[in-house]
């Protein structure tokens, strides 16, 4: 079992119903994304530095 398999995930509130934008849920070790249009497809586990890494290399 992964670490993010029992979490919630969300998508931004600025994708109002939309389903063209990817969902993340947050562990304490873990952060994860995924396609909210094909969420079995997989998901990126990154660890919390990495992601606070990838979001500001995105501003």
């Amino acid at each position: 079992m992964g670490a993010l398999d029992k979490a919630t995930w969300f998508k931004s509130s600025h994708s109002g119903v939309s389903n063209g934008c990817v969902e993340v849920a947050y562990t304490t070790r873990v952060v994860g994304v995924r396609d909210t249009k094909n969420r079995v497809a997989g998901r990126l586990e990154l660890d919390r530095a990495a992601f606070a890494n990838f979001l500001s290399a995105l501003k």
